[in-house]
């Protein structure tokens, strides 16, 4: 029977400490192997957090399967951003491009309710309106109407 611990680190630099340590501690198998699997899995993740999944089986071995961070980590990450807007309705804190839009909805595919490509991107531009983030230099609620009107069509295939 294998043992699973699902966690969330910092891209690139976990460590043997909380959550991880004591979680895969009583499992008897080499805490800081894992983790320098992690970080050498995650570091592209650089600065956002991660949802890691490690499967131990009864001999002691380790999978580690690395998540795509949250769809908001991808959005401030892409625009150079610490933290979302305080007042995401009337402060905005970066501009998201639309092939930047795109990129994210493809990234995430896989963890999203949208069945193609137009919903998904729709998807991450409805985080942007909480994040304090405009899209293409607008407010996310345009470019939601403006991907309905069939306006983002051709970068949407």
């Amino acid at each position: 029977m294998a043992d699973v611990v699902e966690v969330l680190v910092p891209g690139g630099k976990a460590t043997a400490g909380p959550p991880i340590g004591p979680a895969l501690g009583p499992l008897g198998i080499n805490v800081k192997a894992v983790v320098d699997e992690i970080n050498k899995q995650t570091s592209t993740f650089n600065g956002m957090q991660v949802p890691v999944r490690i499967d131990v089986d009864d001999k002691k071995n380790f999978t580690v399967t690395v998540g795509i961070p949250p769809t908001t980590a991808l959005i401030k990450k892409e625009v150079n951003i610490e933290k979302g807007s305080p007042e995401p309705n009337m402060q905005i804190v970066g501009d998201l491009p639309m092939e930047a839009a795109v990129r994210i909805a493809r990234m995430k595919a896989n963890d999203m309710l949208s069945y193609d490509l137009k919903n998904a991107v729709k998807e991450v531009v409805g985080t942007c309106v909480s994040v304090g983030v405009s899209v293409d230099g607008r407010r996310p609620k345009e470019v939601l109407a403006a991907i309905d009107a069939g306006t983002y069509d051709s970068v949407l295939v």
